[in-house]
């Protein structure tokens, strides 16, 4: 029998978005390890959210995934401290956005779990 790892957060940012910050993903990847949160980062060319470009979609099975706009390096800090409340979140629900700073009003979606049935 094989010891699976636990799941970790999936980061993915669109590489294509208009003003798309090429650096980004390789920042993100950084900051995500020397913080020492466990996720994984990957890029994907149009995620569709092109009105508020450069998005970012956080996705971990059984958990609520988000899809954020209008991300940029300067939002590294706020998308760490909602990487350490989503992994804290049995659900992914986020109850209290305000520690988030200003990446709270860059949410464009917020995508439900499974439901049970």
């Amino acid at each position: 029998m094989t010891n699976a790892a636990p799941p970790v957060p999936t980061l993915t940012l669109c590489r294509t978005c208009r003003d798309a910050d090429l650096g980004l993903p390789d920042l993100l990847e950084t900051a995500v390890k020397q913080a020492g949160v466990a996720a994984r980062v990957q890029q994907v060319d149009c995620m569709s959210g092109c009105q508020r470009p450069q998005t970012l979609a956080v996705r971990q099975s059984g958990k609520t995934a988000y899809l954020f706009g209008e991300i940029t390096a300067g939002d590294l800090p706020d998308i760490l401290t909602f990487l350490r409340l989503f992994a804290q979140s049995p659900d992914g629900n986020i109850a209290d956005a305000r520690p988030l700073g200003a990446l709270r009003m860059k949410v464009i979606a917020r995508i439900p779990a499974d439901l049970a049935t």
